[in-house]
């Protein structure tokens, strides 16, 4: 209870009894956090966290909306006529991102926030995997963040170097236009970071319940208890919800920000008129680039998070229908109408038929687990079949305000996304 009234992302002892898995990749993100100005536990730092909230996301953007324009004096590919889009795009997104953040500071540590103090019931083979994944989710953070900071950083020089005098500048040109290229490079460095550290770290969570599921399913492989697959499973779904609802708001926004940032770029680039090319609208491909990759990470870590959590489903059928098969084999009285295949001729043929041929790419573990039903003896078929039809009508999953997010979602949102993104690459860099 020590660790729940923990105000801050960063808290500074370790929970009694809590995990110490992947000790070393927490300090890792509490560094990180620290980096960005996220950090809240004092209220110094609180201050600190917001001054340079409002110093990069709103007074540095509007700046430089307003005192670098140069529509009059910059020749034709030196205007910026897409920076308005550009700026208030990701302010609005790290905007966002630092509320959302601020909130889960107020209620939970981060080791809370990451379920690091649920897994002091997990079994190894889970602590091992999200060690691995929290060290993995820094890496990926920093394999995108980087490249397009270099980019960006490349762009910026080019177009305060060529752009010359006619850029607006205040005494030294030099000195003028080296300081707000380097403002403009932090803001857009800090608004990006913040916002793609949020979608790390619903994946990050998402991860860790795919693991959980996972290694759940191995109860079906062993003599148990509908009782306690009932109490997992339970656990399961409350840490699913737990995530919904607290990434629900932030989905939602991002979905329906980002579709209309691309919608209203698009509708800019195609007016008439209008002559793009990848000098005048550099800035708003990266920018789209990034937030769409953001909001692609979120939906496919929901959808694959959802689709585990389906499957324990068909894999509950799978071992109730074995199970039941074998315990009629042992004879009943009866006298079969038609030639009955035994358990000991079944399992051979499930075998058969899950490892024939090379294993096709995006098959679930989840559905290619062997079924063994003898385990399944000391559980009457009532308790079984009590069991599967309360799968079967209490799925887990990842929802956003009541609507699953599986893979039908993804599909669809991806297609619509990816349609509007590769329209506005090929108006402005020519990729299509």
């Amino acid at each position: 209870m020590e660790n729940e009234a923990q105000p801050s992302f960063l808290p500074r002892t370790k929970s009694p009894g809590g995990s110490t898995v992947g000790a070393v990749e927490l300090k890792a993100f509490e560094y990180c956090l620290q980096w960005i100005f996220v950090d809240q536990s004092t209220l110094w730092r609180a201050g600190l966290s917001w001054s340079v909230f409002f110093l990069l996301t709103v007074a540095a953007p509007l700046a430089s909306l307003i005192v670098l324009q140069c529509r009059s004096t910059c020749d034709e590919d030196h205007r910026r006529p897409y920076q308005v889009v550009v700026q208030v795009s990701l302010s609005v997104f790290a905007a966002i991102s630092f509320i959302c953040l601020s909130r889960w500071a107020r209620k939970y540590g981060l080791r809370r926030f990451l379920f690091l103090d649920k897994l002091s019931d997990a079994s190894d083979t889970v602590r091992r995997g999200y060690a691995l994944q929290l060290q993995s989710s820094l890496k990926f953070w920093c394999c995108f963040i980087f490249p397009c900071f270099l980019l960006e950083t490349a762009y910026k020089v080019w177009w305060y170097i060529t752009g010359g005098s006619a850029i607006p500048h205040y005494g030294n040109i030099y000195v003028s236009d080296t300081m707000a290229c380097a403002m403009e490079l932090l803001s857009w460095l800090y608004r990006v970071s913040i916002y793609f550290l949020v979608c790390v770290l619903y994946q990050l969570s998402c991860y860790l319940q795919i693991l959980r599921i996972e290694d759940f399913a191995h109860v079906f492989l062993k003599e148990t208890e509908v009782g306690s697959i009932l109490k997992e499973h339970l656990r399961v779904r409350r840490c699913l919800r737990i995530i919904s609802h607290r990434f629900r708001i932030f989905t939602l926004l991002s979905l329906v920000l980002v579709t209309a940032t691309l919608f209203i770029s698009l509708l800019l680039l195609t007016r008439s008129g209008a002559h793009t090319n990848v000098l005048k609208a550099g800035d708003l491909s990266l920018c789209s680039i990034s937030l769409a990759t953001g909001l692609f990470i979120c939906l496919r870590s929901a959808a694959k998070t959802t689709h585990k959590a389906h499957s324990l489903t068909g894999l509950a059928a799978k071992w109730h229908v074995c199970a039941t098969i074998d315990s009629f084999d042992e004879g009943d009285g009866e006298t079969p109408r038609a030639p009955i295949i035994s358990s000991s001729q079944l399992l051979p043929l499930v075998e058969v038929w899950e490892s024939d041929g090379e294993e096709g790419e995006g098959d679930d573990e989840l559905d290619n687990a062997n079924i063994n039903p003898i385990v399944a003896h000391t559980i009457s078929f009532h308790k079984r079949q009590a069991l599967v039809n309360y799968l079967e009508n209490n799925r887990a999953g990842i929802t956003m305000f009541g609507f699953t997010l599986d893979r039908t979602w993804l599909h669809t949102i991806f297609a619509i996304e990816l349609a509007l993104l590769l329209w506005l690459l090929n108006k402005t860099i020519g990729i299509s």
